[in-house]
């Protein structure tokens, strides 16, 4: 059963807020620049087959973690936007519990405008909802 929209946790509700605000496409793309600098670079070792994120043709690598009941995500890519994606993604989504994760649905995405700028930059399409960087989340045993 797919996901049911539901009310985004505040941590991601606060970062598609600020998205929404913004109007030029210059300040956009710095905000989601942003996200990629903060996000901690993962280790040669992490980023292995079983880690790397399908579908993209960036080479995007994310690892989960389940401490108490709390995930916490990190990743990288080595291309700055869609590492911008995965910062955001970290950001919006560490701390909450494997539950609230599953009930997410990953079209949240498109209300930041990511959707536009992210066709030109995937195979057909395959990542404008996110649905690539959800398939680790469904393949980890919370």
């Amino acid at each position: 059963m797919p996901p049911v929209s539901q009310p985004l946790p505040a941590s991601l509700e606060r970062i598609v807020q600020r998205f929404q605000q913004i109007t030029e496409p210059k300040r956009w793309y710095e905000y989601l620049l942003r996200f990629a600098k903060r996000v901690p670079e993962l280790s040669e070792a992490e980023q292995v087959a079983a880690n790397k994120v399908p579908g993209c043709v960036s080479q995007v690598y994310i690892t989960t973690e389940v401490h108490d009941d709390s995930v916490t995500f990190r990743g990288t890519s080595d291309a700055q936007i869609t590492k911008g994606l995965v910062g955001l993604l970290v950001e919006g989504l560490n701390g909450l519990t494997p539950n609230e994760i599953l009930q997410l649905a990953p079209d949240f995405i498109q209300q930041t405008g990511f959707d536009v700028s992210l066709i030109h930059a995937t195979q057909g399409g395959n990542c404008t909802d996110c649905q690539c960087f959800f398939t680790p989340l469904k393949k980890t045993e919370f």
